[in-house]
């Protein structure tokens, strides 16, 4: 038989917070404890569908005028609208002088792929692969994949995080934006870093911008946690409302798998921030063409859902009440995951824990920890030392704390 014209494919590494959620599934051991994946869970280490989706999804069930045929390529309008009027603020002024549109994608990682792939054609330039992409060190790891696979040639990184103090490392950042060449693209986190829970404080922020607005530089923000980082829509929306406030051009990829729970539906949203009208519908008209070949028109149950929620005064309080639930519940368990590593007298300090925000923690346990965890503790986490906080219940504190106190003490 003739070998198979795929013989010389390679078989490529598995993505590791998959291959780690598929080895804690294998794991007989009933101590075992997933701080890998990136999905919000209960105390009772349960996924949690919100309240307030359930009940708009029973609206939409029982709305008889709803149909299947296919939505706008660029998505839902009253779900693009209120997904970038919950990202500029009701009183942006970009808003109101009619400068921003958007496009509905699938989840943030779509949004990101539609900005990078527009970006690449026609930023700067027609066609231009050569413009630097800045990626702060760490990142999420799916930002290099997706500027590299969009086409773009020279993915740099800049400092963020600072081992020693393990905190944010402004000035090396604010270094590598002064030595960038102008134009050069930075992917920004909004707000909870992804992995370090890390931000930079509002006066970081005005520093940071500064900079950018002096080298022209282009902000790409990636807002995954709106809400669900502090528990206020506001509060976390404020690094983006004051780049548009200081007359940055921008983009913003929002995803609403975390703040709604909606991790299976891959309801995301591209909000673009132009000089003018004309240049933002310009862009759209691009990003139409784009959207077209990629997946040509986007599905519409999980756009509904939070078009529906956002647009009622009422659902969208009670929206704003689960999303605080859920970032109560992980302010809580930074809390109390400080305290028992403080009271144990573990080695190193640990306020970190508390200081950081959103999801994920950077613990600063190194690879030779993190594998003793695994492999002794049967405590599953990323080979970085970042932990989804979420994955910590009041029954495994104790368990995971001991645990970390002693990977620290026995392994250097």
């Amino acid at each position: 038989m003739a070998a198979s014209i795929f013989a010389a494919v390679p078989r490529s590494p598995p993505v590791a917070v998959f291959k780690l959620t598929a080895d804690f599934r294998e794991d007989g051991d009933s101590r075992k404890v997933n701080l890998g994946v990136g999905a919000y869970r209960t105390d009772e280490g349960q996924p949690w569908v919100l309240p307030v989706v359930k009940k708009v999804e029973q609206l939409i069930a029982n709305d008889n005028s709803l149909n299947h045929e296919y939505l706008p390529i660029l998505g839902l309008p009253e779900f693009r609208a209120n997904a970038s009027r919950i990202a500029l603020g009701d009183d942006s002024p970009a808003i109101k002088e009619n400068r921003v549109g958007s496009v509905q994608s699938l989840g943030g990682t779509g949004a990101l792929r539609i900005g990078a792939e527009f970006l690449r054609r026609w930023y700067n330039g027609n066609n231009n692969t050569a413009t630097p992409v800045y990626v702060s060190a760490p990142s999420w790891e799916n930002h290099n994949s997706v500027f590299m696979d969009a086409g773009f040639k020279d993915i740099r990184t800049y400092h963020y995080w600072d081992a020693a103090k393990r905190g944010l490392d402004l000035q090396g950042l604010l270094n590598d934006m002064e030595n960038a060449p102008e134009s050069s693209i930075f992917i920004l986190h909004a707000c909870a870093h992804n992995p370090t829970g890390t931000d930079p404080s509002p006066e970081q922020w005005k520093q940071i911008a500064a900079v950018m607005k002096r080298r022209s530089l282009f902000p790409f923000f990636d807002s995954a946690y709106q809400g669900f980082a502090s528990g206020s829509l506001d509060k976390d929306a404020w690094a983006v409302r004051f780049f548009v406030s200081e007359g940055f051009e921008l983009f913003c990829a929002q995803s609403f798998s975390k703040n709604f729970g909606l991790y299976n539906e891959r309801v995301g949203n591209l909000t673009v921030v132009g000089k003018d009208a004309d240049n933002v519908q310009r862009v759209l008209s691009q990003m139409e063409k784009i959207v077209r070949t990629t997946w040509s028109n986007p599905p519409s149950q999980g756009a509904r859902i939070v078009a529906t929620t956002l647009s009622s005064p009422q659902l969208f309080d009670e929206w704003k009440g689960n999303v605080k639930t859920m970032a109560d519940r992980v302010l809580l368990m930074r809390s109390e995951l400080r305290s028992r590593l403080e009271a144990l007298g573990t080695p190193g300090t640990w306020n970190h824990i508390t200081e950081q925000i959103g999801m994920f923690s950077f613990t600063g346990l190194n690879p030779k920890q993190v594998e003793y965890m695994i492999k002794e503790k049967h405590i599953y986490l990323m080979a970085s030392g970042r932990i989804n906080m979420c994955g910590l219940t009041t029954k495994n504190l104790d368990y995971v704390a001991k645990s970390i106190h002693e990977a620290v003490t026995k392994i250097q």
